[in-house]
C-alpha cells in the first residue's frame, strides 16, 4: 500500500499502486482544482528570487555589443 497525505484538504490517501494515484499528492481533481484556484488567485506565491546561474549567458548582453 502507498499512502499518502493530501496538501489541500489534509487527508490520508491509500492506493494500492501508484498508477491508481492520477491526482497525486492531491486526493482527488477537486483538491487539485483548490490548488490551482489559490496559485491563480496569488494566495500562493515565490517569495525570494530565482539565484541567477553563472553559467547561462545573458542575451541582452550579447545584443548590446
Amino acid at each position: 500500500m502507498i499512502q499518502f497525505t493530501c496538501p489541500t484538504c489534509h487527508r490520508d490517501h491509500q492506493v494500492e499502486q501508484l498508477e491508481q494515484a492520477t491526482n497525486r499528492p492531491f486526493c482527488c481533481q477537486r483538491c487539485r482544482d483548490i490548488d490551482l484556484g489559490r496559485w491563480l488567485n496569488e494566495e500562493y506565491v515565490i517569495s525570494d528570487p530565482l539565484p541567477e546561474s553563472p553559467d547561462v549567458p545573458d542575451p541582452d548582453a550579447e545584443s548590446a555589443s
